[in-house]
Protein backbone atom coordinates (compact mmCIF):
# COMPACT_ATOMS: atom_id res chain seq x y z
CA UNK A 1 0.00 0.00 0.00
CA UNK A 2 0.90 3.23 -0.16
CA UNK A 3 2.57 5.13 2.54
CA UNK A 4 -0.15 7.71 2.12
CA UNK A 5 -0.06 11.77 2.04
CA UNK A 6 1.70 14.32 4.72
CA UNK A 7 -0.52 15.88 7.24
CA UNK A 8 1.20 19.61 5.94
CA UNK A 9 1.44 18.49 2.66
CA UNK A 10 -1.10 19.57 -0.17
CA UNK A 11 -2.84 17.18 -1.96
CA UNK A 12 -4.26 17.55 -5.62
CA UNK A 13 -7.89 15.59 -6.11
CA UNK A 14 -9.24 14.49 -9.29
CA UNK A 15 -13.10 14.12 -9.90
CA UNK A 16 -14.60 12.15 -12.60
CA UNK A 17 -18.38 12.36 -12.58
CA UNK A 18 -21.00 12.59 -15.72
CA UNK A 19 -23.15 14.73 -13.63
CA UNK A 20 -21.77 18.21 -13.12
CA UNK A 21 -23.93 18.44 -9.74
CA UNK A 22 -22.15 15.46 -8.58
CA UNK A 23 -18.52 17.37 -9.12
CA UNK A 24 -19.45 20.32 -7.85
CA UNK A 25 -20.63 19.22 -4.76
CA UNK A 26 -17.74 17.24 -4.00
CA UNK A 27 -15.35 20.29 -5.00
CA UNK A 28 -17.47 22.44 -2.37
CA UNK A 29 -16.82 19.46 0.19
CA UNK A 30 -13.16 20.46 -0.62
CA UNK A 31 -13.08 24.04 -0.57
CA UNK A 32 -13.50 24.54 2.95
CA UNK A 33 -10.71 21.72 3.81
CA UNK A 34 -6.94 23.62 3.60
CA UNK A 35 -4.25 21.90 1.70
CA UNK A 36 -7.12 19.84 -0.36
CA UNK A 37 -7.89 20.70 -3.91
CA UNK A 38 -9.68 20.22 -7.04
CA UNK A 39 -7.40 20.28 -9.72
CA UNK A 40 -9.78 18.55 -12.19
CA UNK A 41 -13.06 17.51 -13.00
CA UNK A 42 -13.96 14.88 -15.96
CA UNK A 43 -17.20 13.61 -17.35
CA UNK A 44 -15.96 10.44 -19.00
CA UNK A 45 -13.32 7.99 -18.89
CA UNK A 46 -11.10 8.84 -21.57
CA UNK A 47 -10.89 12.92 -20.01
CA UNK A 48 -9.78 11.04 -16.25
CA UNK A 49 -7.32 8.97 -17.54
CA UNK A 50 -5.81 11.73 -19.83
CA UNK A 51 -5.82 14.45 -16.85
CA UNK A 52 -4.48 12.37 -14.64
CA UNK A 53 -1.61 11.68 -16.64
CA UNK A 54 -0.87 15.27 -17.02
CA UNK A 55 -1.46 16.13 -13.61
CA UNK A 56 -0.38 13.39 -11.55
CA UNK A 57 -2.61 13.75 -8.78
CA UNK A 58 -2.84 12.00 -5.20
CA UNK A 59 -6.32 11.13 -5.14
CA UNK A 60 -8.84 10.50 -8.03
CA UNK A 61 -12.66 10.22 -6.90
CA UNK A 62 -14.10 7.99 -9.73
CA UNK A 63 -17.93 7.39 -11.19
CA UNK A 64 -18.09 3.75 -11.48
CA UNK A 65 -20.63 4.35 -14.54
CA UNK A 66 -18.20 6.55 -16.41
CA UNK A 67 -18.93 7.66 -19.86
CA UNK A 68 -17.01 5.59 -22.26
CA UNK A 69 -14.45 4.00 -20.57
CA UNK A 70 -15.75 2.27 -17.11
CA UNK A 71 -14.57 3.43 -13.94
CA UNK A 72 -13.23 0.01 -13.49
CA UNK A 73 -10.79 0.01 -16.66
CA UNK A 74 -9.99 4.10 -15.43
CA UNK A 75 -8.72 2.51 -12.12
CA UNK A 76 -6.94 -0.43 -13.63
CA UNK A 77 -5.07 1.93 -15.85
CA UNK A 78 -3.93 4.54 -13.04
CA UNK A 79 -2.96 2.35 -10.70
CA UNK A 80 -0.75 0.84 -13.17
CA UNK A 81 0.68 3.75 -14.80
CA UNK A 82 0.54 5.83 -11.17
CA UNK A 83 1.07 3.04 -7.87
CA UNK A 84 0.66 5.82 -5.86
CA UNK A 85 -2.38 7.62 -6.28
CA UNK A 86 -5.64 6.29 -4.98
CA UNK A 87 -8.34 5.52 -6.22
CA UNK A 88 -11.82 5.79 -4.60
CA UNK A 89 -15.05 4.87 -6.50
CA UNK A 90 -17.99 7.33 -5.69
CA UNK A 91 -21.17 5.09 -6.86
CA UNK A 92 -24.76 4.27 -6.83
CA UNK A 93 -24.06 0.71 -6.72
CA UNK A 94 -24.35 -1.32 -4.03
CA UNK A 95 -23.38 -4.28 -5.10
CA UNK A 96 -20.85 -6.67 -3.50
CA UNK A 97 -19.82 -8.35 -7.18
CA UNK A 98 -17.94 -4.77 -8.34
CA UNK A 99 -15.61 -4.96 -4.91
CA UNK A 100 -13.38 -7.75 -5.69
CA UNK A 101 -12.56 -6.59 -9.11
CA UNK A 102 -11.97 -2.83 -7.77
CA UNK A 103 -9.84 -4.23 -5.22
CA UNK A 104 -7.96 -6.36 -7.65
CA UNK A 105 -7.89 -3.08 -9.86
CA UNK A 106 -6.05 -1.25 -7.15
CA UNK A 107 -9.00 0.70 -6.03
CA UNK A 108 -8.55 1.27 -2.09
CA UNK A 109 -12.22 3.21 -1.52
CA UNK A 110 -15.53 2.74 -2.59
CA UNK A 111 -18.27 4.43 -1.10
CA UNK A 112 -22.21 5.46 -2.20
CA UNK A 113 -23.54 8.08 -3.17
CA UNK A 114 -26.46 7.53 -0.92
CA UNK A 115 -24.44 7.91 2.10
CA UNK A 116 -23.67 11.75 3.55
CA UNK A 117 -20.75 13.89 3.19
CA UNK A 118 -19.03 13.08 6.75
CA UNK A 119 -18.87 9.45 4.83
CA UNK A 120 -17.17 10.45 1.70
CA UNK A 121 -14.53 12.91 3.85
CA UNK A 122 -13.70 9.78 5.84
CA UNK A 123 -13.16 7.74 3.11
CA UNK A 124 -11.31 10.57 1.01
CA UNK A 125 -9.04 10.96 4.11
CA UNK A 126 -8.58 7.14 4.30
CA UNK A 127 -7.24 6.59 1.07
CA UNK A 128 -4.94 9.48 1.20
CA UNK A 129 -3.12 8.29 3.98
CA UNK A 130 -2.88 4.59 2.25
CA UNK A 131 -5.51 3.00 4.12
CA UNK A 132 -8.44 0.58 2.51
CA UNK A 133 -11.82 2.42 3.07
CA UNK A 134 -15.17 0.39 1.80
CA UNK A 135 -18.34 1.39 2.39
CA UNK A 136 -19.83 -0.35 5.48
CA UNK A 137 -23.45 -0.67 3.28
CA UNK A 138 -21.81 -2.04 0.39
CA UNK A 139 -19.65 -4.42 2.28
CA UNK A 140 -22.58 -5.89 4.25
CA UNK A 141 -24.69 -6.65 1.49
CA UNK A 142 -23.39 -10.39 1.52
CA UNK A 143 -22.64 -11.28 5.14
CA UNK A 144 -20.40 -14.12 6.19
CA UNK A 145 -21.47 -14.12 9.96
CA UNK A 146 -20.30 -17.05 12.44
CA UNK A 147 -17.50 -17.62 9.43
CA UNK A 148 -14.75 -16.66 11.29
CA UNK A 149 -15.57 -19.33 13.98
CA UNK A 150 -14.19 -22.13 11.83
CA UNK A 151 -10.51 -20.44 12.13
CA UNK A 152 -8.32 -21.11 14.78
CA UNK A 153 -6.53 -18.01 16.62
CA UNK A 154 -3.34 -18.62 14.38
CA UNK A 155 -4.88 -18.48 11.54
CA UNK A 156 -7.34 -15.50 12.02
CA UNK A 157 -4.05 -13.80 12.68
CA UNK A 158 -2.69 -14.51 9.15
CA UNK A 159 -6.08 -13.16 7.83
CA UNK A 160 -5.59 -10.45 9.41
CA UNK A 161 -2.03 -10.16 7.89
CA UNK A 162 -3.38 -10.93 4.80
CA UNK A 163 -5.84 -8.32 4.43
CA UNK A 164 -3.42 -5.54 5.55
CA UNK A 165 -1.01 -6.83 2.09
CA UNK A 166 1.42 -8.51 3.84
CA UNK A 167 3.52 -11.28 2.07
CA UNK A 168 3.92 -14.53 3.88
CA UNK A 169 7.44 -13.80 4.10
CA UNK A 170 6.49 -10.39 5.94
CA UNK A 171 3.96 -12.00 7.68
CA UNK A 172 6.67 -14.77 9.40
CA UNK A 173 9.09 -12.37 10.34
CA UNK A 174 6.16 -10.58 12.50
CA UNK A 175 4.54 -14.22 14.39
CA UNK A 176 8.79 -15.66 13.96
CA UNK A 177 7.57 -18.18 12.22
CA UNK A 178 8.55 -20.25 9.01
CA UNK A 179 7.05 -18.98 5.72
CA UNK A 180 5.92 -22.74 5.23
CA UNK A 181 3.99 -22.29 8.38
CA UNK A 182 2.40 -19.00 7.49
CA UNK A 183 1.66 -20.65 4.25
CA UNK A 184 -0.17 -23.55 5.68
CA UNK A 185 -2.07 -21.58 8.11
CA UNK A 186 -3.10 -19.45 5.06
CA UNK A 187 -3.93 -22.39 2.88
CA UNK A 188 -6.24 -23.77 5.59
CA UNK A 189 -7.95 -20.77 6.02
CA UNK A 190 -8.51 -19.94 2.63
CA UNK A 191 -9.72 -23.84 2.14
CA UNK A 192 -12.15 -23.48 5.32
CA UNK A 193 -13.63 -20.10 4.25
CA UNK A 194 -13.98 -21.20 0.40
CA UNK A 195 -11.90 -17.80 -0.48
CA UNK A 196 -9.48 -18.06 -3.17
CA UNK A 197 -7.57 -14.80 -3.46
CA UNK A 198 -5.86 -11.66 -1.28
CA UNK A 199 -8.33 -10.07 -2.31
CA UNK A 200 -11.38 -12.31 -1.31
CA UNK A 201 -9.64 -12.48 2.11
CA UNK A 202 -9.29 -8.67 2.16
CA UNK A 203 -13.23 -8.44 1.61
CA UNK A 204 -14.41 -11.91 4.22
CA UNK A 205 -12.18 -9.88 7.04
CA UNK A 206 -14.11 -6.41 6.55
CA UNK A 207 -17.04 -8.10 6.50
CA UNK A 208 -16.51 -10.24 9.93
CA UNK A 209 -14.55 -7.01 11.45
CA UNK A 210 -11.25 -8.53 11.75
CA UNK A 211 -9.79 -5.35 10.18
CA UNK A 212 -11.99 -1.81 10.45
CA UNK A 213 -12.62 -0.73 6.80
Amino acid sequence: MSEGVKADEALDVLVADDHPLIRAGIRALLSARPHWRVCAEAETGEAALRLARELRPHLAVLDYSLPGITGLEVTRQLCREMPGIGVLVYTMHADERMLPALLEAGARGYVLKTEDDAALLAAMDAVAAGDIHISPEAANRKTMQGAASVLTPREIEVVRLVAFGETNKSIAAQLNVSVKTVDTHRTAAMRKLGLHTAVDVTLFAIRNKIIEP
